[in-house]
C-alpha cells in the first residue's frame, strides 16, 4: 500500500529520477526557464524550491547540502551567487509553471518552468503601479486648474 506517500515517480526507478531531476534543476538555473511536460516541471518544483530557500544563506554547509542534490558545480556556484541574491526578499514561490498546450508527437501537456523574478515581461508592471485613487466625477484637476488660468489671466490683465 502507498498511503501518504504522494511523490510523483514519473514512471522510473529512483536513481534514474534523481538524475533527471538533477540535470533539470542545473538546466532550470543556467537558462532560467526551460520547456518540460506538466508532470515533469510540478516535480521539478518541489525540487529546485528548497535548494533555492537553502541558497539565500550562503554557508558550506549548505553549499555541500545543494551539490549533493545537483552534482554540478557550475550549477551551485550560479545559485548561491546570482540566483540567490535575486531573491533574496522573496519569502517563497521562486519558480512559475506556465501550461504551453500539447505536444505534436505524443500528446502530452507541456509547460514551461521558469525562474520568477528572470522574467521581464511579468515584472515590467509591478515597479510602475500607482497607488493613488482616481475618483469617479473627475472634474476636480479641471476645476482647480481653470481657475488657477483665471487668476493668471486676471493678473496679468492688471499689471497692463
Amino acid at each position: 500500500m502507498r498511503h501518504g506517500k504522494k511523490f510523483n515517480h514519473l514512471g522510473r526507478k529512483t536513481a534514474h529520477r534523481k538524475s533527471m531531476l538533477a540535470n533539470m534543476a542545473c538546466s532550470l538555473i543556467e537558462h532560467k526557464r526551460i520547456n518540460t511536460t506538466v508532470a515533469k516541471a510540478k516535480a521539478l518544483k518541489q525540487f529546485v524550491e528548497p535548494m533555492i530557500t537553502k541558497s539565500k544563506t550562503d554557508t558550506t554547509h549548505n553549499r555541500r547540502i545543494v551539490f549533493s542534490k545537483l552534482r554540478q558545480k557550475d550549477a551551485v556556484v550560479e545559485l548561491f551567487r546570482e540566483v540567490a541574491t535575486k531573491v533574496a526578499d522573496r519569502p517563497g514561490g521562486y519558480t512559475r509553471i506556465i501550461k504551453l498546450g500539447n505536444r505534436l508527437g505524443d500528446n502530452a501537456d507541456m509547460a514551461m518552468i521558469e525562474l520568477v523574478d528572470y522574467n521581464e515581461l511579468y515584472n515590467a508592471n509591478k515597479p510602475n503601479k500607482k497607488t493613488t485613487r482616481r475618483s469617479r466625477r473627475g472634474g476636480k484637476k479641471k476645476a482647480s486648474s481653470s481657475t488657477t488660468a483665471a487668476v493668471d489671466t486676471k493678473a496679468t490683465n492688471e499689471e497692463e
